[in-house]
């Protein structure tokens, strides 16, 4: 990881930047865009967001896309879309969420990290809390995926977390 002195930020992309669910008679803002034969519709916004949690955040794409993520959306997303992206080998822990065992992996024990997914769930937060460092967890609702108002919390958090080494309140 280059920017070891920024907080990571674990980038889901089904459900925060391709968005699913919504009514169809009034969808939000964005395009469909076809990635190996699967259409998916993705936020107008999530370059633009993607672009401002750059200068506080190293990002990485924590998805099942893998490289496809860096394969596809830099296209649609710009440049800023061009990230690492956390790998699955299929080495999950045993009734732990599927994607905990990669991220501990990639991220380590103890430097600060948020993490935006619309599949957080019990297992994560015990996870997050238990962490030894920072760690935020930001959930989506997969119909409207990464808001602006994602954003200024996440931007807010690193504030705070950069340096860091205990735990840091997410408000």
């Amino acid at each position: 990881m280059d920017d070891v002195g920024k907080p990571l930020l674990l980038v889901d992309i089904d459900g925060v930047i391709s968005l699913f669910g919504f009514d169809t008679a009034r969808p939000p803002r964005g395009r469909f865009i076809a990635v190996e034969g699967i259409v998916h519709f993705l936020s107008e916004a999530a370059g633009d967001h993607l672009r401002r949690l750059a200068g506080a955040f190293e990002l990485a794409w924590c998805s099942g896309w893998e490289e496809k993520a860096g394969e596809h959306l830099p296209a649609v997303l710009g440049p800023v879309a061009r990230l690492p992206h956390v790998r699955f080998d299929g080495g999950a822990q045993p009734g732990a969420h599927w994607k905990l065992a990669a991220v501990e992996t990639f991220a380590g024990p103890s430097r600060p990290l948020a993490w935006i997914d619309d599949a957080h769930d019990e297992r994560t937060a015990a996870w997050a809390a238990a962490r030894p460092g920072p760690t935020l967890l930001v959930s989506t609702k997969p119909a409207v995926g990464l808001t602006s108002e994602h954003v200024r919390d996440l931007l807010k958090w690193a504030a705070r977390a950069e340096g860091a080494t205990g735990p840091i309140d997410a408000g």
